[in-house]
C-alpha cells in the first residue's frame, strides 16, 4: 500500500452513488466536479459505472477532454453498466481488489453523494488512514447537507468513547465541488510538510 505519492495532485478517486438521487443537485455538483478535473488535468479514478452520480462524473470528465479511469470487479459487468468510453476500464476479480486498485491510483480521495457502496468504500479508506497506512486527502463534500446524519454520527462515536477526537481530522468536508481540489491539494503539501500532521 503506497503513501502519498507526490506533492502534485495528478489524481483523485471519487467514491459516488450508483444512483443519482432525488436532488438534482446531486448530478449538477458531480458534472461541476467532473469538468473541474477536466480543466486542471487531474485524472478521475473512480468505479467504472456508467450510471447515477458516478456516469455523470465520468462522461462530463471525458467530454472536456479530461481522462478517466474506471475500475470496476468482473461480477458487477453482469448487472451494472460499464463506462467502455473511458480512458481506461479495468477489470479486477472482487470489490476488495476494486478498492486497493482505486488506491494505489489515486493522490487523493473526494466522497460524494452515495449508498451503503460508498459509505463502504469511504469508511475503509478512512480506517486505513487512522491505521496510518496512507496521509492521502479524503474530501467529504458536503452537497445539500448530505453527510450531515454521517458527520453526526462521528460526532456520536467520539462523544461515547470508540475514537478519540482527533479522528476528526482524518477528512475535510467542503459543503461546494468548487472547493475540493484547493482542498485535496493543502492537504498534500501539509503531508509531505509534516508528515505527522494527518494524524
Amino acid at each position: 500500500m503506497t503513501n502519498v505519492r507526490s506533492s502534485q495532485l495528478g489524481s483523485l478517486c471519487v467514491f459516488c452513488g450508483a444512483a443519482m438521487g432525488n436532488d438534482p443537485h446531486f448530478r449538477e455538483a458531480a458534472e461541476r466536479l467532473g469538468r473541474h478535473l477536466a480543466e486542471a488535468g487531474v485524472t478521475l479514478v473512480y468505479g467504472g459505472g456508467h450510471v447515477g452520480l458516478m456516469g455523470a462524473l465520468a462522461e462530463t470528465v471525458m467530454s472536456c477532454g479530461g481522462k478517466v479511469i474506471g475500475v470496476i470487479p468482473e461480477h458487477l459487468l453482469k448487472v451494472e453498466a460499464s463506462f467502455k468510453e473511458a480512458s481506461e476500464l479495468i477489470v479486477v476479480d472482487s470489490m476488495h481488489t476494486r478498492k486497493h486498485r482505486m488506491f494505489d491510483l489515486a493522490d487523493g480521495f473526494c466522497v460524494l453523494p452515495g449508498g451503503l457502496g460508498t459509505l463502504d468504500e469511504t469508511f475503509e479508506i478512512l480506517t486505513w488512514k487512522q491505521l496510518k497506512l496512507h496521509n492521502k486527502p479524503v474530501i467529504l463534500a458536503n452537497i445539500d447537507g448530505y453527510w450531515a446524519p454521517w458527520l453526526q454520527l462521528v460526532d456520536g462515536i467520539i462523544a461515547k468513547g470508540f475514537a478519540q477526537p482527533g479522528i476528526n481530522r482524518l477528512y475535510s468536508v467542503v459543503d461546494n465541488v468548487d472547493d475540493v481540489l484547493a482542498s485535496a491539494r493543502r492537504e498534500i503539501v501539509a503531508a509531505h510538510k509534516d508528515h505527522s500532521k494527518l494524524f
